[in-house]
């Protein structure tokens, strides 16, 4: 029993390590079109977020009640399948934070803990009606909804505004992005901090500390969000650029109907108990307001490279996490064996970060490969259907500059927004 006791208090401090990487490798989805238009400082930003992440974590359980009672038959699972299914996890966010590639930190949660369960128990123990309803086609159709929304409102935004004052608007969708940020950031917290709710919970039950069927306790609540909220306030600054410039130039119009198109998405979807990837909403919804303003168009080499890792999300951190099921299996010396592997993989990733670091001073800077590649075929197409109206600002993104909405152009500069496919 005292082998037990300890490997459960593994799986929960690995369950909150993953979230705190949870926390920033997402802080993104709520403040990079924030941060990138300068409606608010990076560090006032984060903290606020953090904020309203922890906050969030209070209102539902339904997410969390899908983790722990949803994807995979918790009677058959012990402690050790679930640390292996984090430790994929954590190393596929490390990876995709590394290479500041926005993807989701929900389904590599998901991966990994099929994959540990497959590999230990088998393909029997996995209620794959539930993957498919919950998590694979949440998966496909929100980032979707989220983008067309987003599409529609930007362009229902900038016709509202047209004969408005530019620099009056502006300070008003500045404001607008704020509350709609900090709408995106609660909506997190009642999404992604139940994740880890609900894997500890599933711990305790695999453990028998809990009944079967049990909802989280207030101290998994409480720890879960203060969690999430730190790695918030941290900063994933490397994704925070690829969201708030890479994808496309946002104006404060753009941010405002993005922000909100995905809090709307991201808080429906947590009241049905979807557990959808928010990285995968708020990406979406960026794209939509690329798409739907004249002119601004998506760097779709960028978006391909989104697409590439949301797709081997799931796959590359279900090995990595069957992987760590088969070694730990083996006894206490695997599960060590597993956690020394992980600790070390961890720090590798972070000692690579360091060679090129990215903060709060530098996260808007725009460095000449994205910015500065051709314009390409489909890039062309759309800009010769819909060109920049006289005076909205469209901006060469290799300048990377984001003007106000509305905003003349300096004498001289072309017009055409130079974005890649």
């Amino acid at each position: 029993m005292e082998h037990i006791t300890l490997l459960i208090g593994i799986v929960i401090i690995t369950a909150l390590v993953f979230d705190f990487t949870n926390g920033f490798h997402d802080t993104a989805n709520a403040m990079a079109t924030t941060i990138s238009t300068g409606a608010l400082r990076p560090k006032v930003a984060v903290a606020m977020s953090a904020t309203l992440n922890l906050v969030g974590a209070f209102l539902s359980v339904e997410v969390a009640a899908t983790i722990s009672k949803g994807i995979i038959d918790e009677s058959g699972i012990r402690p050790e399948v679930i640390f292996a299914g984090l430790v994929g996890a954590i190393v596929w966010n490390l990876l995709t934070w590394l290479a500041g590639l926005p993807s989701s930190s929900s389904h590599a949660l998901f991966g990994g803990l099929i994959g540990a369960t497959v590999a230990s128990v088998g393909f029997g123990a996995v209620h794959g009606d539930e993957v498919v309803m919950k998590v694979l086609i949440p998966a496909v159709a929100a980032p979707i909804v989220a983008g067309i929304a987003t599409l529609l409102a930007t362009r229902l935004t900038y016709r509202a505004a047209r004969n408005a004052d530019p620099e009056a608007t502006a300070k008003g969708y500045r404001a607008g992005q704020i509350a709609s940020a900090a709408l995106v950031s609660l909506a997190h917290g009642t999404n992604d901090a139940q994740k880890t709710m609900g894997v500890m919970t599933l711990a305790l039950i695999t453990g028998g500390a809990l009944a079967p069927g049990a909802d989280p306790p207030m101290w998994v609540i409480v720890s879960a969000g203060l969690a999430i909220a730190l790695g918030t306030y941290l900063g994933g600054w490397r994704i925070i650029r690829t969201m708030g410039k890479g994808i496309t130039d946002i104006q404060p119009p753009q941010g405002f109907a993005a922000q909100t198109g995905a809090a709307a998405t991201i808080l429906a979807s947590s009241h049905l108990g979807f557990a959808l990837s928010t990285t995968q909403v708020c990406s979406g919804a960026v794209m939509g307001s690329g798409l739907g303003r004249k002119g601004g168009v998506v760097r779709w080499s960028t978006a391909g490279r989104m697409f590439v890792a949301w797709g081997l999300t799931l796959p590359a951190a279900g090995l990595v996490g069957a992987a760590a099921a088969l070694l730990a299996k083996q006894g206490g010396w695997g599960v060590y064996a597993v956690a020394v592997l992980a600790l070390a993989a961890c720090t590798a990733i972070w000692v690579a970060s360091r060679r090129k670091p990215v903060d709060h001073t530098n996260v808007n800077d725009v460095e000449g490969g994205e910015a500065a590649e051709p314009a390409g075929i489909v890039t062309t197409a759309i800009k010769s259907v819909a060109p920049p109206p006289v005076g909205s600002g469209a901006v060469d993104a290799g300048a990377g500059a984001t003007p106000e909405a509305g905003s003349a152009q300096p004498s001289g500069q072309s017009s055409s927004t130079k974005l890649t496919v």
